[in-house]
């Protein structure tokens, strides 16, 4: 049987050899037609020049480093806020929503880059066909007829204009837009981890200012009482001595509604039950003055979302390249090897077979279809880089009010504290008088504690901006180093 095998692979190698010419030639011609691609070569957009100069406003530092480049545990040093920020990630459902994305877009790009691969199957068969004699008449009838086949066969359409390499050029664009997706995600729940933190912060101070502020109309409310009892005040006085008192009391409630509904909201965030949440005070918060911005280059490289939109556009501009090569001809090559034979008994006697050829297929009717998609897709990749310009605008905005809102908190510092040591001097003043005359308004009195009272609370709102401004600056520059 070995010997009947080698025979006929002699005797099919000397036909081979004839058709070796045409093979090479067929395969030659692919490889030419190969390099006739239609599609275009893709470049990064770039930024509008007068963009350099004005994208951040005034606040623009060319010589600094981008707060992109720090780590983010710098930015926030805080340790129970680094705890918060570190559950955050390991648990918000947002962010593994975004990490199944990427998984996703990691296997289609591996598929995509299997498409250009030569297919090849394995074949055994057996076929027994038995003819109609009805059908053939009585003059002349087809045999039945037996066969048994093996071998294998191979298919691959060539690349000839760049469609499958622009097919996986979209694919691998899409992957890098969900992997500036989960950036985005990321820095945006960092964000928002600190700025409730932050409010957190502020809500215990606002409600110790407010407990203290209570005690002391407590004391007031009992001085007033006295001075009452010895002439030097009337039953109106005392009456709105206690009405401002119930006024602090009922900002109580207010506030510790804010603070369990703020805690809530940190809770859901990292994934977690309703719970306290452990925390430092806003005095200890240090808020750094070296905010700096980078040039526009940087930002478009650290901001995730504008990077997603980069990567937007190029997917959009290589899903243009697969439709324009889709206007012409695609090129597949097809060959097939193996031993066939009517009888398994003579299976490998004079059973060896092959075929190799090329098809080159137009599909005519479709044509209009196909360059209508051209234009389609041409419209989609304009739409991707308006999208990608609005979104560095956007970063620009976002970069420039930060640091507007920082500037600007950090300016009311000393005019507010300036400002809450004058009205405190006004009620030590004013209720010193109230012991030793009886020509001093109450009203004034009460009105003075009514201003310390809010000027103590918006320095507190003031601390927090300053924090708040810091938090935003650093999600907008994309987010610090993990």
């Amino acid at each position: 049987m070995e010997t009947d095998l080698a025979n006929n692979l002699t005797r099919k190698s000397i036909t081979m050899k004839i058709k070796t010419s045409h093979i090479v030639s067929t395969i030659a011609l692919a490889g030419l037609m190969q390099s006739c691609k239609v599609t275009e070569t893709y470049q990064k957009p770039s930024v509008k020049a007068d963009w350099d100069k004005s994208l951040f406003r005034k606040q623009t530092n060319a010589d600094s480093l981008s707060m992109a480049k720090v780590a983010w545990n710098q930015i926030f040093a805080d340790d129970k806020l680094q705890s918060v920020i570190k559950k955050t990630i390991e648990n918000n459902y947002d962010l593994k929503i975004a990490v199944t994305r990427i998984n996703e877009a990691d296997a289609v790009f591996k598929q995509s880059q299997l498409n250009n691969l030569p297919t090849l199957d394995g074949i055994a068969s057996i076929k027994d066909t038995k003819n109609s004699a009805a059908a053939q008449g009585s003059n002349f009838r087809m045999p039945d007829i037996m066969n048994f086949q093996l071998g294998v066969s191979a298919g691959w359409e060539v690349d000839i204009w760049g469609k499958m390499a622009a097919m996986k050029r979209s694919a691998y664009a899409g992957f890098l837009q969900t992997e500036a997706a989960r950036r985005a995600v990321q820095t945006q729940l960092v964000a928002q981890a600190a700025s409730l933190y932050y409010q957190l912060l502020s809500l215990d101070k606002q409600l110790a200012i407010t407990k203290q502020t209570v005690d002391l109309r407590t004391k007031n409310v009992e001085a007033v009482q006295l001075l009452m009892d010895a002439a030097y005040l009337t039953g109106a006085d005392v009456e709105q001595s206690k009405a401002n008192l119930y006024s602090a009391q009922l900002m109580i409630p207010d506030l510790e509604i804010q603070i369990q509904q703020t805690e809530n909201a940190l809770n859901l965030l990292m994934g977690e039950a309703p719970k306290d949440i452990e925390r430092n005070s806003i005095d200890s918060q240090v808020v750094s003055s070296d905010f700096r911005t980078g040039l526009p280059a940087s930002l478009l490289q650290n901001r995730p979302d504008v990077l997603s939109a980069e990567m937007a556009f190029r997917q959009a501009f290589e899903n243009k390249n697969v439709a324009l090569a889709q206007v012409y001809p695609s090129l597949n090559i097809t060959a097939a090897l193996g031993l066939s034979s009517k009888n398994i008994k003579d299976f490998f006697k004079e059973s060896l077979f092959y075929t190799v050829g090329g098809t080159l297929t137009q599909n005519i009717f479709q044509q209009g279809n196909r360059k209508a998609q051209v234009k389609i897709t041409e419209a989609r990749k304009e739409q991707a880089y308006l999208n990608f310009e609005k979104t560095l605008l956007t970063a620009g905005a976002e970069v420039s009010d930060a640091l507007v809102t920082y500037e600007k908190a950090k300016s009311k510092e000393t005019t507010r504290q300036l400002q809450i040591e004058s009205l405190q001097k006004t009620v030590d003043f004013s209720n010193e008088l109230l012991t030793y005359s009886s020509k001093v308004n109450y009203v004034n009195v009460l009105t003075a504690e009514q201003a310390l009272l809010q000027a103590q609370l918006s320095a507190v709102n003031d601390k927090l901006q300053q924090l708040q401004a810091m938090t935003e600056f650093y999600r907008a520059l994309g987010g610090g180093q993990f």
